[in-house]
């Protein structure tokens, strides 16, 4: 219902001259890969239609979406628009931030970046920019959405990692300019067939190949007895110039996941003291200083430091090519999807990279999902392997719509066999609205009264909101 309405909503088409693309890709320091330029095409033909785009750029870990992002963002600039990126942490706003001034700037962009972090004087010259049009393209946490930041002329709205946001975020972002196109980006693995559900709202672009150059990460499993040898290879990675990350599940050893979990705090000491002594290292968690984790990253990503030990904070985004080994403590404690992006941190370089699952309590089940990624490092396929060892309410748990909404309901939980009907389910939902748009016919009012139950702020008959 939510696809129907927004099919219907009006947008701003972008005069683009012919050779758009081309004019991007040709200052690109790399050739994209043939499903970017297919989805840079892709968004081309929804910016020059008169209606909203709403399109999600799904694709696996390091598969290139912020290049794609970029040709957006430069689409927009051509057709005298702003744009907006929406992140959802600092440290990847800072580096989205980063990562779009390379490509834009040659094309004549400038890119700000605006995070919650900043002094007062700094906020105010980057939002007096963007007021004037000076800003071709905002990059920001939530901090995009406060009422004090306000757009000349907003014309492209992107949501990085969408799972982090609901619609309710993605929609506050659309109301700093006049009907922008709206893109949204993840990187969460989730089964095709299960995306065709939760994102049924949105055109799909699927970004199914990685940047060519990259080595497959090769992925070990290791019980706590091994953990010697795991570190023996961070040392020897750094001694060949590389760098590792090192993430635990807690920050300290009094926090909610203590009782013998690793964390920050102990494992900073252990090895600091053993078997990493000597070596320059430093920690990242949530509760440091947005100041203190961004300089950290900084001094990572310069090669101040040989390792960090952090948190999940490095889940996402994270890109620094010479990181080479990534080492997981008690990583039965994450899900297979916290796991897999975590693994993508490294392999981002020309060297061959290594990921080291270290298994604090060792149980058939766990080894068992565990071995799922030393097999395979296709996100998509370690997504349909969680599904059928968890099951589709476990692996995804709300749906994204900014509303705490179980997706299968408590009681009629789908199989993973059940799964295979859900394209014509959803094909049968599209027939069934194309003749009753409003669900006002007499047969339909059960189904318009579940609706109005389970969804209130999407009524049948009334525009998503």
């Amino acid at each position: 219902m939510r696809r129907h309405a927004e099919q219907d909503v009006p947008g701003n088409p972008f005069d683009l001259p012919t050779g758009t693309v081309e004019r991007y890709v040709g200052v690109l320091p790399f050739v994209p890969t043939g499903s970017q330029a297919a989805a840079m095409r892709d968004i081309e033909g929804d910016v020059r239609r008169p209606r909203q785009m709403h399109r999600l750029l799904h694709g696996d870990v390091g598969s290139g979406k912020t290049a794609v992002a970029g040709y957006a963002a430069y689409a927009a600039k051509v057709a005298g628009y702003q744009s907006a990126v929406l992140s959802p942490t600092e440290i990847l706003a800072e580096q989205t931030g980063r990562v779009l001034q390379e490509l834009l700037a040659p094309l004549g962009l400038r890119v700000a970046t605006l995070t919650g972090g900043m002094t007062k004087s700094q906020r105010k010259s980057i939002l007096g920019a963007v007021a004037t049009g000076e800003v071709d393209c905002l990059v920001g946490t939530h901090a995009i959405l406060e009422e004090g930041v306000a757009f000349e002329r907003l014309g492209l709205s992107v949501v990085d990692e969408q799972h982090r946001f609901g619609v309710a975020q993605r929609v506050a972002l659309g109301t700093k300019g006049n009907v922008p196109h709206s893109l949204v980006m993840s990187a969460t693995p989730i089964p095709r067939t299960l995306a065709l559900t939760i994102y049924g709202d949105l055109d799909i672009s699927e970004l199914v190949e990685k940047p060519p150059g990259r080595f497959p990460i090769q992925t070990h499993l290791m019980s706590a007895t091994k953990r010697d040898s795991a570190y023996a290879m961070v040392r020897e990675q750094v001694v060949q110039g590389r760098q590792a990350f090192i993430v635990v599940p807690a920050i300290d050893p009094a926090s909610d996941e203590g009782d013998g979990t690793a964390s920050v705090e102990e494992t900073m000491r252990e090895l600091t003291e053993g078997s990493l002594k000597g070596l320059r290292i430093a920690s990242l968690h949530g509760r440091m200083k947005s100041s203190d984790k961004q300089s950290t990253m900084d001094a990572f990503r310069l090669g101040n430091l040989d390792a960090i030990v952090a948190t999940t904070v490095v889940e996402v985004g994270v890109d620094v090519p010479n990181a080479s080994v990534m080492v997981i403590e008690d990583a039965e404690r994450f899900g297979l999807a916290t796991l897999h992006q975590l693994r993508g941190r490294v392999g981002r370089g020309s060297s061959i990279s290594h990921c080291i699952l270290i298994q604090g309590n060792v149980t058939a089940e766990g080894t068992e999902r565990l071995q799922v990624l030393v097999h395979s490092d296709d996100g998509f396929q370690i997504a349909e392997e969680d599904l059928k060892l968890r099951g589709p309410g476990d692996i995804l748990g709300t749906v994204q719509h900014g509303y705490d909404v179980p997706l299968f309901g408590s009681t009629a939980l789908l199989s993973y066999r059940d799964l295979s009907a859900l394209p014509d389910i959803r094909k049968a939902a599209s027939e069934l609205l194309e003749h009753d748009p409003s669900l006002g016919a007499p047969e339909h009012v059960d189904l318009a009264r579940m609706l109005s139950l389970r969804y209130p702020a999407s009524k049948p008959g009334m525009e998503d909101n």
